[in-house]
């Protein structure tokens, strides 16, 4: 992770970060205080604040990564996708439409760092096993009991994703 520089008098650098597409510039603190408190992208949930839950997970340059624990400075001129960036005006994203119609989103909470998860898994694994999808969410706190919807929705999405490529 890149060390936050510090300008004149003590204070943070702005740095440029692009966000879902779209340049923004910041000084300090976390990847999640940028796009939940500043940006007000609400899909990025806090949860534990020491990157164990997942509810906070986002996409930098491709790869998964808890925002909470993420320096803004460490994402300088790369790209950062959240939840919010995934769909393409109206239309979900395949992920996204594989967990509703497996009804593996319930309470919102969890759904969207699984989702952001499931969608760097399946663009590394395009045929994922069920084994390796059960690894890759086990990360991730969800209390609704949809582990088996979430496992199903993830090669669900697998499946359709195939189809649009």
């Amino acid at each position: 992770m890149a060390v936050q520089k510090r300008g004149v008098a003590g204070k943070a650098k702005e740095v440029a970060v692009s966000i879902n597409g779209t340049q923004v510039t910041a000084a300090g603190g976390t990847l999640l205080d940028l796009l939940h408190h500043q940006l007000r992208l609400r899909g990025t949930r806090t949860g534990c604040g020491e990157g164990h839950c997942g509810a906070c997970m986002v996409l930098v340059d491709g790869a998964p990564v808890s925002a909470c624990v993420t320096p803004v400075a460490s994402v300088a001129n790369r790209e950062v996708r959240t939840i919010e960036g995934l769909a393409e005006g109206r239309r979900l994203h395949p992920v996204q439409e594989a967990f509703l119609a497996q009804g593996a989103y319930h309470c919102g909470y969890c759904g969207p760092g699984i989702i952001m998860e499931t969608v760097a898994l399946l663009s590394q694994t395009p045929n994922p096993t069920p084994d390796l999808v059960q690894q890759k969410v086990n990360g991730h706190l969800c209390r609704c009991g949809v582990q088996t919807k979430i496992v199903a929705a993830v090669l669900d999405a697998a499946g359709r994703m195939q189809t649009v490529r």
